[in-house]
């Protein structure tokens, strides 16, 4: 068994876009909100991509893979269950029910190990953006457990934006953009997480995300 290799097309062709500079747009516009449980997140910046960028994202987000671990020997394998058995622990105050929290730490450990990403900070930024909560709205219209902007559904997805309240979805998209941005940012994290919230170059949401990164620390 072998554990699920990052994205390296998506990595790839990302990384041939980082010296250029993309004019920004103004952010999409939302109607009203349709929850009554805000976030309190910043907001993505729709910027022009290029063909092949495009396509690479939305061949990274339309993948239906198995969403099932996969190890490469049994000691791998142990150190995931170690890790779910303690990320349960910590979450069960903002997930009580165990099958629920279950398949919530599954799909952020899969997702974030398909986009190449330390699954550390997804939870980090998860926690800054919704605190862990599915149905999260901002008052800018972000969505779900990473606040993704619903444009991101018409530039790389299907154009239904609802699907962000389903929780593979909303972590997936999520993890693809953040991987992006990093690309763009050429693995700068500070950055990426800048550009992540749509406020780069500040130094709010990075700390705010690598501070709470550090409760989901994991020494294995």
């Amino acid at each position: 068994m072998t554990v699920p290799a990052p994205d390296l097309k998506l990595s790839t062709v990302s990384s041939q876009i980082s010296r250029r500079k993309c004019l920004q747009s103004i952010v999409l516009g939302c109607g009203p909100l349709l929850f009554s449980e805000q976030a309190s997140a910043g907001a993505q910046i729709e910027e022009p991509l290029m063909d092949s960028v495009r396509t690479a994202l939305s061949s990274a987000v339309a993948n239906r893979a198995p969403l099932v671990p996969e190890f490469k020997d049994t000691e791998s394998w142990l150190v995931y269950l170690r890790w779910l058995g303690t990320m349960s622990d910590r979450l069960k105050k903002k997930k009580p029910e165990w099958q629920i929290r279950k398949e919530f730490l599954q799909t952020v450990w899969y997702e974030s190990k398909r986009a190449g990403l330390d699954v550390t900070l997804v939870l980090g930024l998860i926690q800054v953006e919704s605190n862990f909560r599915k149905f999260a709205v901002s008052n800018v219209g972000a969505r779900g457990y990473m606040q993704v902007m619903p444009f991101w559904t018409r530039v790389i997805g299907d154009g239904d934006p609802s699907k962000l309240f389903h929780m593979q979805t909303n972590l997936r998209f999520g993890c693809v953009i953040l991987r992006h941005y990093l690309d763009r940012e050429r693995g700068d994290l500070f950055m990426g997480l800048g550009r992540y919230n749509g406020s780069r170059g500040k130094a709010a949401y990075p700390d705010a995300v690598l501070g709470a990164s550090k409760h989901w620390e994991f020494a294995g």
